[in-house]
């Protein structure tokens, strides 16, 4: 017999028990079994996450999660160096293609970011040492991760968007980053029960973070 799930939890025919928003659709199955959460620490993947997030404002993570592999065409793999090559005939192309979504200021935001990429890379190393230095502390991760505890937003995706911002990066809002946190594995927020919490839990732990070449600007 089958035990009562706890709020957010599903169970599938197979017993394979989920967080809730996957619901049913396969694709979006496979990215929480596959993709979401587990650590990442390379460049071009967190550049392409934080631009789709970016897009995602105002529609819900599926739709770009369908559209992905037409993002990814259509922004060169999301290669910094190349997207930041992009020029006015290219965000005309974008605005025309109907495989993704035709926002201008979502697309130029992509552009924008992606010229001021190297930028970074030259004050903190990487991309993912930028980003991975906003890991919360040990002692601030929730013990037990229920679905009321989940939060939109915390002090270091606010400390995020705000150092983002000040280089000018665009579409970088602390809801944003925290999605980003949630999905490249910079928190585990599969909820208490999952058959993904444990699995993420040890890939963070195995993961090696890029050291950063100046001094973490960490939220204090």
């Amino acid at each position: 017999m089958s035990h009562p799930l706890a709020d957010g939890l599903q169970r599938d025919s197979e017993g394979v028990v989920r967080c809730w928003w996957c619901g049913v659709d396969p694709l979006y199955v496979r990215y929480h079994d596959e993709e979401w959460a587990t650590p990442v620490v390379d460049d071009v993947r967190l550049f392409e996450k934080l631009s789709l997030e970016g897009f995602q404002a105002g529609l819900s993570w599926l739709t770009i999660l369908r559209k992905r592999e037409a993002f990814r065409e259509a922004f060169a793999g999301f290669e910094p160096a190349r997207v930041a090559r992009f020029g006015a005939r290219d965000v005309t192309r974008l605005l025309a293609n109907a495989g993704i979504v035709r926002h201008r200021g979502k697309i130029e935001a992509v552009i924008g970011n992606a010229q001021r990429y190297e930028a970074l890379c030259d004050e903190f190393g990487s991309l993912a040492a930028f980003v991975w230095q906003f890991e919360p502390p040990a002692a601030e991760r929730p013990t037990r991760v229920v679905r009321s505890g989940i939060v939109a937003e915390t002090p270091q995706s606010r400390a995020m968007s705000k150092a983002l911002k000040q280089r000018g990066w665009r579409f970088v809002g602390p809801t944003t980053m925290y999605a980003l946190f949630q999905a490249m594995g910079v928190v585990n927020d599969h909820l208490e029960g999952c058959h993904r919490r444990g699995p993420v839990d040890a890939a963070r732990a195995a993961t090696r973070v890029p050291p950063a070449a100046a001094p973490s600007p960490r939220a204090r």
